[in-house]
């Protein structure tokens, strides 16, 4: 094991280097991948159907128990040996795990997320629907439609007797929507076995005119909390023996709202604050709390020490104490140059469809490849669920134009990254 991890890092560079090198910029397409996709269009729609009835947002744990049923009962019907494994922290849903051993070289891993944003109940106001070339339902794109090409294009190699791997893994996750708290490490871990990881998040493509794409880069994400302590007064008959916390947490929170802007990487923006308990009384304690978003990975550290000296810096209300707390989340995902040379092997793919392929540099949003390649050890690609939008929103929907040339893509990446 010791022996394969050293050689990663060289194999993300012989598959950078030999893919810069590849196939035209233009082939035709695959005819029997694209024949046998075609053919599994109406398949991915009904088990999409079938995933988005089940509601299974981040805290439902029952719901997310009748995800993993499925996923688990369809990776066993490819063959895959699967295990359930609990989450370390949060809710207590399961990690779906499945393996399958093969006759090749490469170490292959493709991951996805159970969990919606959605609370219980949300069918009866956004329920299963279709018009025209979109589905419409909670959860749809993001993250249930990934699940389904990996399910689908894993269904279309297995037909074909495709077996050009060492081994092939295949990761669902219950809380990804809630920052993968409790399997961030566990899909870190994995990822660090292999060569490489295809996460399988949507691709921002419902707007008019808004072409396919893949992601190279997403955001970290960490919470930053800013604690005022001051002295309880009465607000009527005293409240010049008060210390107002929440007085000195605005001056604090207007002094501090640009910090960021100096440190490259990192962006702030304090998003909730509370303060007090009833209306006659000075508040001794003041608290906000800050969305942080990153791509540096040393970026929460400057950030703590930036915020600790501004806040030392100046002080509004007299004996008054302001402290700063970090909690960090997902980390950033950054591809390399192996990450770039895959997205560009997928942009040859699409242009075997005669369709055009977007490589996004960087997004704001936190995705579990940042968890994927934290350890550099494994080449990351995101973004190769369906197209559609409305996720974390109203409306959410896949546009299914695109189930047919992501499962084409999904099936020929791994069939060429299986390749020794």
């Amino acid at each position: 094991m010791a022996n394969f991890l050293q050689n990663v890092p060289r194999l993300a560079s012989v598959l950078a280097i030999g893919w810069a090198c590849a196939a035209p910029a233009q082939a035709a397409p695959d005819a029997r991948l694209k024949a046998a996709a075609e053919q599994e269009q109406q398949a991915l729609i009904d088990t999409l159907h079938d995933m988005v009835m089940i509601e299974s947002g981040s805290s439902d744990v029952a719901g997310l128990a009748r995800m993993a049923d499925l996923t688990e009962g369809r990776l066993k019907a490819l063959g895959f040996k699967t295990e359930r494994r609990k989450t370390t922290a949060g809710a207590g849903a399961d990690i779906v795990v499945g393996t399958l051993d093969g006759t090749g070289t490469r170490k292959l891993m493709l991951i996805g997320h159970m969990d919606t944003v959605y609370q219980t109940g949300i069918l009866a106001t956004q329920p299963y629907r279709v018009d025209g070339n979109r589905i419409y339902g909670p959860g749809i794109a993001d993250d249930k439609g990934g699940l389904a090409v990996v399910l689908h294009a894993l269904k279309i190699l297995k037909d074909s007797g495709w077996r050009d791997y060492a081994r092939l893994t295949v990761m669902f996750n219950p809380d990804e929507e809630v920052g993968s708290g409790g399997s961030g490490d566990i899909i870190a871990e994995a990822a660090d076995q292999h060569d490489v990881v295809l996460s399988c998040e949507p691709t921002l493509a419902g707007r008019a005119g808004s072409p396919d794409s893949v992601l190279l880069g997403a955001s970290g994400t960490t919470t930053v909390t800013m604690e005022v302590k001051g002295r309880a007064s009465h607000a009527g008959v005293a409240p010049d023996l008060g210390r107002n916390a929440l007085i000195e947490l605005a001056h604090q929170l207007l002094q501090t709202r640009d910090v960021a802007k100096s440190i490259p990487g990192v962006q702030l923006n304090w998003t909730v604050a509370q303060a007090g308990t009833v209306r006659n009384q000075i508040p001794d304690k003041a608290t906000a709390s800050g969305d942080v978003r990153l791509t540096a990975s040393d970026g929460a550290e400057k950030l703590r020490a930036a915020l600790e000296d501004k806040v030392n810096s100046s002080k509004l209300v007299p004996d008054t104490e302001t402290s700063i707390r970090i909690a960090k989340g997902r980390p950033p995902f950054v591809g390399g140059e192996a990450s770039r040379a895959l997205a560009k092997r997928a942009q040859d793919i699409y242009a075997e469809l005669d369709r055009p392929l977007t490589i996004v540099e960087m997004t704001g949003g936190g995705t579990d490849a940042g968890f994927a390649s934290r350890g550099g050890k494994a080449t990351v690609l995101e973004s190769l669920g369906l197209a559609g939008f409305g996720y974390h929103a109203r409306d959410e929907f896949i546009v299914t134009d695109s189930i047919v040339p992501r499962l084409y893509l999904m099936s020929r990446l791994l069939i060429e990254l299986g390749k020794s």
